[in-house]
């Protein structure tokens, strides 16, 4: 189980991080899910961040999951 939290916290960490590089840099283009979801226009910013902050509490829960 803790292995698939991280997972889950990898992948969600690799997301946010390429949503915020490509609204704040322009790169990466074609790279990311958050700029697909056509309700998330003019919030790509903020679902970046909600997705980072989602990966570190995955990570909690799976270190957390390791002391039991």
């Amino acid at each position: 189980m803790k292995q698939v939290l991280e997972v889950f916290g990898v992948l969600l960490l690799i997301q946010g991080v390429a949503a915020l590089a490509h609204e704040l840099t322009g790169r990466l283009r074609g790279w990311g899910i958050v700029r697909r979801i056509g309700f998330l226009d003019g919030y790509e910013i903020y679902a970046g961040v909600t997705l980072i902050v989602l990966a570190l509490a995955l990570f909690a829960l799976a270190e957390s999951r390791k002391a039991r």
